[in-house]
């Protein structure tokens, strides 16, 4: 007896919305060329460590509006473990399989891209709410995190008028402010602060004058929102003794709005107060446009399984669902256009 066609499947860094709605349009779409599904748990760990699971119609359906991932997730990497992607291939073999699909953002998809110049045929689907994988317009993730962030900075205007208060709202982007613009700008944020414009003191003094500039006018409140990796560059004139209360922990970011929540009390007298959106990005129902975006991902990444073409991530180009080589993608991090920028800039002050 033929033995059937299997593909395996896994989610690996951190979670974002529209994860499942990929996993259910990658086994659906499967399914129906003949294949088997299987799908890996809790990421590499879980292919190392034989975490499986077969994936079918019933247990796919009604998951495409679920946040999260179904498979689990972490961020181990078989780089990091002894032997670790010979047992990723010898797991993968006795598993039978014949591509893997993988889910993830630039650390997932750069291992991948190496194991593939190993001999492994894996094909990559970009997802972070952070839009920093480099080859594709947007990720699976990115427009949710948008949306809940602007509905917070949305929220925040009012207690911001009401209390004439300057307000700073501190979202995720490490390396990357796509967040924080396009919630800026979709917001009509009094500023926009991001890693790729590092803030040295001649920018904070700018920024501190136009708050000050705003309330002379009579305008009596501010909205600032603030990417966790924007950066102090340089020497800053009376800057806040350093938060330490994390330093146990150096991969972790954030604080920054903090800081400058207490230099722009120093230099304005503007009461100013700080919110963070944290992990609350990642979670809950993902937008129409996640779940139509995963879907796509998802068909387009069986129908590269049907025709043999691997070491390639599936990409958006204006309106076009295509491909670009994980070697493209392999260690990059994409910046946030400054042409986007600067439309928002605008409107600032």
């Amino acid at each position: 007896m033929e033995t059937k066609k299997r593909i395996g499947i896994l989610t690996g860094g951190g979670d974002c919305p529209g994860l499942n709605a990929a996993i259910r349009a990658v086994t659906k779409s499967a399914i129906q060329r003949g294949y088997d599904v299987i799908g890996i748990q809790n990421g590499w760990k879980g292919l190392l460590d034989n975490e499986t699971m077969t994936l079918d119609r019933i247990n796919t359906s009604g998951i495409i509006d679920r946040g999260g991932t179904i498979l689990g997730i972490s961020r181990v990497s078989p780089f990091a473990i002894e032997n670790g992607p010979q047992q990723v291939f010898d797991r993968f073999n006795r598993l039978n399989l014949k591509a893997l699909v993988v889910l993830g953002g630039e650390g997932t998809l750069s291992v991948s891209s190496k194991l593939y110049k190993m001999g492994l045929p894996v094909i990559g689907i970009p997802k972070t709410i952070d839009n920093d994988v480099a080859g594709t317009d947007f990720t699976i993730g990115f427009q949710t995190a948008v949306q809940i962030a602007t509905d917070a900075l949305d929220r925040l205007r009012s207690t911001a008028e009401s209390h004439h208060r300057v307000m700073l709202l501190e979202v995720m982007g490490r390396y990357a402010g796509w967040i924080a613009t396009y919630a800026g700008m979709a917001n009509g944020a009094d500023a926009i602060l991001i890693p790729e414009i590092p803030l040295n003191e001649a920018r904070i003094e700018e920024f501190c004058q136009m708050l000050t500039n705003r309330k002379e006018r009579g305008v009596n409140f501010s909205i600032v929102v603030v990417a966790e990796g924007t950066v102090l560059e340089g020497k800053i004139v009376a800057l806040p003794e350093p938060d330490n209360s994390r330093a146990e922990d150096s991969t972790r970011l954030g604080g920054i709005a903090n800081v400058l929540e207490k230099i722009i009390q120093q230099r304005t007298n503007l009461e100013t107060r700080v919110s963070s959106l944290g992990y609350v990005q990642r979670g809950g129902t993902p937008v129409a446009y996640d779940r139509s975006l995963a879907t796509a991902f998802g068909v387009k990444a069986t129908d590269l399984v049907e025709r043999k073409i691997y070491g390639v991530m599936t990409s958006l180009k204006g309106n076009r669902i295509t491909t670009v080589p994980l070697e493209a993608v392999q260690d990059k991090t994409k910046k946030v256009n400054m042409s986007i920028y600067r439309v928002a800039e605008y409107f600032f002050g």
